[in-house]
């Protein structure tokens, strides 16, 4: 299951100081540029943000989630309809997660088993039952492009005996997803499975599950488990213990992370890819993400404000509307806040990540490290 011509990574440039990398991730729905942010559209969408919006903001590729759309409108749905790409109305590749994450953000309603995780759903409380071979039948049925292989993600990072149990079962679970996978074609054309590694806070953990994970030589590999709740030295540890030593010839994905320090942090490690809700959330709780911070626009301070959010965004929210106007419909309780808040908070973070991609190709990331860090360090302290 190496890369083929339906999906291979070409490395373009180095940063000579760091591990950062600049490269291209093709796909059957078109390459991807890297360092890249994949915005997160959870049941088939991206909240508040239309696909052309999307495709005009700079967005490359997207996330689905496979328990979510297990549960509404269903994996055989969407296959009865073309695929999760004619489903949603993009043209660009798509990443579906395996719901892995759902067993540890709805623990409280998951009981795991070494057969796998029966949740509760969401929707009416029936029970669900994921494993690593009905994922992959789900995955299958929804025809992403990328498809991750079902993972146990500790609750406790920093629980050895915990983390230790879970990434041995993410091993083993592993192993059973790439034996389904690899037994059967998908519907709706060619997919990459990637194998994620764990790990916890514990950096001899993380190296053992590198070694396991990439001994199946997969098209790709994610770090996952990390910005659960531990503090960002330990994300730090976790992703140096990991990143480097997966193969340079292969994507990185680092899952679940999605701040400007993080993105930093990563990339200088040797990570691709990214995906994150954080965007979109603040943008819905009406904060949007500047040269100056992060701010509220719910802030009297914007009441009179002809500014746009930030002056050298060239998002179409910044091109028209002033932070005046913004902050009126937050606080009229408009539902337009929302929508252009998102789309100018994941135009932002693919500012961020093309300015990455120019800085390593010109020698110049790490002076655009400190810049960036530096100012947001200014005006949080």
């Amino acid at each position: 299951m190496t890369l083929s011509d339906d999906f291979s990574y070409e490395l373009i440039a180095t940063c000579a100081e760091t591990g950062a990398r600049r490269g291209r991730f093709h796909t059957p729905h078109g390459p991807v540029d890297t360092p890249a942010f994949m915005p997160v559209g959870t049941k088939a969408t991206v909240k508040g943000i239309t696909p052309d919006v999307l495709e005009v903001i700079g967005s490359q590729m997207v996330l689905a989630n496979t328990y979510h759309l297990h549960l509404r409108p269903g994996e055989d749905v969407v296959s009865e309809l073309g695929g999760l790409h004619r489903f949603m109305g993009w043209n660009g590749p798509i990443l579906t997660d395996s719901g892995g994450f759902q067993v540890f953000s709805l623990k409280h309603l998951t009981k795991v088993t070494e057969h796998g995780a029966v949740l509760r759903s969401v929707v009416d409380g029936d029970p669900v039952l994921l494993n690593p071979e009905s994922v992959i039948d789900i995955e299958r049925a929804l025809g992403a492009d990328v498809i991750m292989a079902f993972d146990h993600c500790p609750s406790d990072p920093t629980n050895r005996a915990e983390v230790e149990a879970a990434t041995g079962r993410t091993h083993r679970w592993l192993d059973r997803c790439v034996e389904h996978f690899r037994s059967q074609d998908s519907p709706h054309g060619p997919q990459a499975l990637f194998g994620i590694c764990q790990g916890g806070a514990f950096e001899d953990l993380r190296r053992r599950s590198v070694d396991a994970v990439v001994a199946h030589d997969l098209p790709g590999y994610a770090i996952g488990g990390v910005s659960v709740g531990e503090d960002r030295e330990s994300v730090r540890s976790a992703v140096a213990a990991a990143a480097p030593h997966l193969p340079a010839d292969k994507p990185r994905y680092l899952m679940g992370v999605g701040t400007p320090q993080d993105f930093f942090l990563a990339v200088s490690e040797g990570v691709d890819l990214f995906d994150c809700v954080t965007p979109t959330r603040h943008g819905r709780n009406h904060q949007a993400y500047t040269p100056i911070g992060r701010i509220n626009l719910r802030n009297q301070r914007w009441a009179r404000d002809g500014a746009p959010l930030d002056g050298d965004c060239d998002c179409p929210v910044c091109q028209r509307f002033s932070r005046a106007y913004i902050r009126h419909l937050c606080t009229t309780g408009e539902m337009l806040a929302g929508v252009l808040l998102s789309i100018h908070n994941v135009r932002y973070f693919h500012r961020m990540m093309e300015r990455m991609r120019a800085a390593i190709e010109g020698g110049t990331f790490v002076a655009l490290r400190e810049e960036i860090l530096g100012a947001i360090q200014r005006t949080t302290a």
